[in-house]
């Protein structure tokens, strides 16, 4: 059972895939559910033991009816719905467009499909997508180089009591 917590319930976790397709990538408008109307990322909770390359692959499928691949992580967002009394921490996942059409494949989660450019944003856009854009992120988004993963650098980071276990 779930404990409550300053903002009810312990927080939720998610997986949101940006879909790209050369410059374009692809945004679902919800429906029936909290926020409608709001542009989001394809996505959902994850499952018991499921890694969040399987979710990106089974949640684009299962809203959109694309194919993806190349799932790789990108960053996360803590997204707190004050007045809903509810936290989300998305793990963000970017993977290229596979086949398939876009198209309605949840009606009961979404009423739209459709790609988009970063210079053509629809509005609103879901909080954890307007947290994605806003570099409200972690790790930062605001590093030079590759997007991402370019903003983990491990190297620096030092191991205190390190040992090789392998002896």
């Amino acid at each position: 059972m779930r404990e409550e917590g300053k903002y009810g319930s312990e927080p939720f976790v998610g997986v949101s895939c940006l879909v790209m397709k050369g410059d374009r990538f692809l945004l679902v408008k919800r429906a029936n559910v909290s926020k409608p109307g709001y542009w989001k990322a394809p996505g959902g909770y994850m499952q018991f033991g499921e890694m969040p390359e399987q979710t990106a692959i089974r949640e684009v499928k299962e809203e959109t009816g694309l194919t993806i691949v190349n799932p790789t992580f990108r960053c996360i967002t803590d997204d707190v719905f004050e007045d809903e009394r509810k936290q989300f921490i998305t793990i963000w996942m970017e993977a290229q467009y596979n086949g398939g059409e876009p198209k309605v494949n949840a009606p009961d989660e979404e009423s739209e499909v459709r790609w988009f450019t970063w210079d053509s944003l629809p509005s609103p856009l879901y909080l954890p997508f307007q947290h994605l854009i806003e570099g409200k992120t972690w790790p930062s988004q605001t590093t030079t180089g590759d997007k991402i993963g370019s903003a983990i650098n491990v190297s620096d980071i030092p191991v205190s009591g390190s040992q090789d276990i392998g002896t």
